[in-house]
């Protein structure tokens, strides 16, 4: 678009004041419309580290990377710029010790009278530094959000690997509460011989008293059936001391496994409780994992439109 500077538009300045405005704080360089250099100011020497000497007659092809300068958009850049169209961008050039420099550019053509193009001027402003900084917090987002992906991964293999072993806990306590289970089905088992036992040592002590009463009955010729009834009675008085004695023991083994059983309870409903939460840490973990995923591909794309 052809833009013309007025009197009126300038609102009582002189274009040439205007001009010498911008010339003063911007880096600015005129072109013929082949791309070469009719005049540049010390501001854009200084930007591309030449003396405004050295810069007539130079290609605006020696200010860009070689790739660009070769590339099919260069030519078109220069082919639209003839054709009257202007060009604004962020762009990024080299200087004469061969760095790269990013500049805030636009592109204008400059018309004859006769509404011909006849040279391009290039206002730029050195953003390099902003572009530096703003590249390094893209490559440091970028590192802290790849870090942060590693340790959510790393957590989550480990807290998988928790969620694992808890799991094999729970099944070890299911199996040590049928153990004691069967433990307390078989003192029960116990208790009902020991009280079989306890009922026939109880009848045979009666039947040792029976014995004695009718030894005493017959007088002298129950003298040594006497004798075995005693024997018989201190047997079953021994067997009776004995059941007492494994009873009691039983109890006590019972009391015991009735601790253990509730305490293997308990465990398994802590380490369920536990393995819950383990399952929630899993799930933060990923979700801490997608986060920086999502993180990182936000930091490469912000890179790319850099």
């Amino acid at each position: 678009m052809n833009t013309m500077l007025t009197t009126e538009k300038l609102q009582g300045f002189e274009p040439g004041q205007v001009v010498a405005a911008i010339e003063r704080s911007l880096a600015m360089i005129q072109f013929d419309p082949n791309g070469n250099v009719l005049w540049a100011n010390e501001n854009f020497a200084k930007t591309v580290k030449y003396s405004v000497s050295e810069l007539p007659g130079m290609s605006h092809k020696q200010f860009c990377t070689p790739d660009f300068a070769d590339s099919r958009e260069y030519q078109q850049l220069w082919r639209n710029l003839r054709n009257g169209n202007s060009f604004q961008e962020k762009i990024q050039r080299v200087t004469k010790q061969g760095n790269l420099i990013w500049l805030e550019a636009t592109y204008t053509p400059v018309y004859d009278d006769g509404g011909k193009v006849v040279g391009v001027v290039k206002v730029a402003t050195d953003i390099t530094e902003r572009e530096n900084a703003t590249v390094k917090v893209a490559s440091e987002l970028q590192q802290m959000s790849e870090e942060l992906s590693e340790k959510a991964e790393a957590g989550i293999k480990r807290s998988e690997e928790a969620s694992l072993a808890v799991e094999r806990l729970v099944e070890e306590s299911k199996e040590n509460l049928e153990i004691m289970e069967s433990l307390k089905m078989q003192a029960k088992s116990i208790e009902g011989i020991v009280k079989t036992i306890r009922e026939i040592a109880t009848q045979t002590n009666l039947l040792a008293l029976n014995a004695a009463i009718e030894a005493a009955r017959a007088g002298e010729h129950g003298r040594g059936f006497n004798v075995v009834a005693g024997e018989v009675r201190k047997l079953a008085t021994r067997v009776q001391e004995s059941i007492g004695e494994v009873n009691a023991r039983i109890e006590g083994i019972t009391v015991e496994i009735n601790k253990v059983s509730e305490g293997t309870i308990r465990s398994q409903s802590g380490i369920s409780n536990n393995q819950l939460l383990n399952d929630q840490a899993v799930a933060a973990f990923q979700e801490i994992g997608s986060a920086a995923r999502l993180l990182d591909q936000q930091a490469r794309d912000f890179k790319d439109i850099l």
